[in-house]
C-alpha cells in the first residue's frame, strides 16, 4: 500500500527538519517539493537556492519553484499531483482560496507559536522581544486568512532566559517535525479534530523592520535585552553615538538603582553600563559601528575617550 501522498511547500531552514523526518517515514510519500525561486542572498547577494531546495535535491526529490503559486500553471501542477495533503511551512507566499480544496486533507501548516498568539511572519522574534517565557508550535489547517485556520495539535516549550531567536528557531523546528508527522497520521486516521481559534485571544507578529531594532532607552534593561535576543541577527539592537549608528550587545546589570538619564553611559568597576528606564542598567559587552569591526565595550570606551555623562543620542 502506498503512503499518504504529500506535496511539501517550504523555504527556509525552519522547514527542513520536517521535510527530512517525513522522508524517513514509510507511511508518507513526498510527491514533490515546492519552494521559492533562487534569490540573491548574503552580503555578496549571490543567487542561491533555498535551504528546502538543497535538502530536497540531496534526497533526490522533484523540486518546483513557481514565481507565483497563484499562477494557472502552478495550480495545474498541484491538481495533477493529486496530493492527499499539502504540508506548508514558512513557504513565503499567500495561498489563494481557490487552491485550498486541492488536497483531500487540506493544507497543513506548522506555525512557530501557540496560535492564536503571534499570528504573522515573525512569531519567534516577537515572542522573545515581548518577554514571553513560553511559546511553542502549532499545526493548523490554513484558510484564506493570516494564520486564522483551525488548530490541530500544539507542543509547548519554555524560552531560555538568554535564548536568541535563531537558537529558539532551531529548537522549535526540531519539535515541530514529529508534531507534523503525528498530525498527518491523525488526520488520515480521523483521530484528530480541528478546533477553531479564539480570535479574541489573537496577537500579531508582523514582519520585522529596520526601525524595530532602535533602542528606546526609556525601556527597562530587561525589556531592551529581550529585544536584543528577539531581533537577532537582524535588525539587532542599535543606537547612535556621536552621529554614528552602533549595534549593541549586552545584558541587564546587577547594580544598584541608576539615577542617570536613560541612555547615559557609566563606567563602573571596569564595566561599561548604559542607564535604562526604571533605574535599571544594561551592561554593554560588545559594540559595532556601521562599517567597522566589532569591539569589546571597554575597548570602545577607551577609544572614544568617554567623558562623564555622555549618552547615546535620540534620533
Amino acid at each position: 500500500m502506498s503512503g499518504l501522498r504529500i506535496i511539501f511547500c517550504g523555504t527556509p531552514h525552519f522547514a527542513v527538519p520536517s521535510l527530512r523526518l517525513l522522508l524517513t517515514q514509510k507511511d508518507f510519500e513526498i510527491a514533490a517539493v515546492i519552494t521559492q525561486p533562487d534569490r540573491p542572498r548574503g552580503r555578496g547577494q549571490k543567487i542561491a537556492a533555498s535551504a528546502v531546495k538543497e535538502a530536497a535535491l540531496a534526497a533526490g526529490l522533484t523540486v518546483h519553484q513557481p514565481e507565483k503559486i497563484r499562477k494557472p500553471e502552478a495550480e495545474s501542477l498541484l491538481r495533477e499531483l493529486k496530493p492527499d495533503a499539502i504540508v506548508i511551512i514558512a513557504y513565503g507566499q499567500i495561498i489563494p482560496e481557490r487552491l485550498l480544496d486541492i488536497p483531500k486533507l487540506g493544507w497543513i501548516n506548522l506555525h512557530a507559536s501557540l496560535l492564536p498568539k503571534y499570528r504573522g511572519a515573525a512569531p519567534i522574534n516577537w515572542a522573545i522581544a515581548n518577554g514571553e517565557e513560553r511559546t511553542g508550535v502549532t499545526t493548523m489547517k490554513i484558510d484564506a486568512g493570516m494564520d486564522t485556520g483551525e488548530n490541530l495539535l500544539q507542543h509547548e516549550v519554555g524560552i531560555g532566559p538568554k535564548e536568541t531567536a535563531p537558537e529558539l528557531a532551531v529548537r522549535l523546528a526540531g519539535v515541530g517535525a514529529p508534531l507534523m508527522a503525528e498530525t498527518l497520521r491523525g488526520l488520515s486516521a480521523g483521530t484528530i479534530h480541528a478546533r477553531p481559534q479564539n480570535n479574541a485571544e489573537a496577537s500579531y507578529a508582523p514582519l520585522l523592520k529596520k526601525g524595530d531594532g532602535r533602542i528606546e532607552w526609556e525601556r527597562t534593561a530587561q525589556q531592551i535585552f529581550d529585544r536584543m535576543r528577539g531581533f537577532a541577527p537582524w535588525p539587532g539592537a542599535f543606537s547612535t553615538f556621536r552621529g554614528h549608528s552602533w549595534q549593541l550587545w549586552g545584558e541587564p546589570a546587577n547594580s544598584k538603582e541608576i539615577t542617570a538619564k536613560p541612555g547615559t553611559m557609566i563606567l563602573e568597576a571596569g564595566e561599561l553600563l548604559a542607564a535604562c528606564g526604571g533605574g535599571s542598567a544594561l551592561r554593554l559587552d560588545r559594540l559595532k559601528m556601521e562599517g567597522r569591526n566589532e569591539v569589546q565595550a571597554m575597548e570602545f570606551a577607551r577609544g572614544a575617550h568617554l567623558a562623564g555623562g555622555e549618552h547615546f543620542d535620540k534620533v
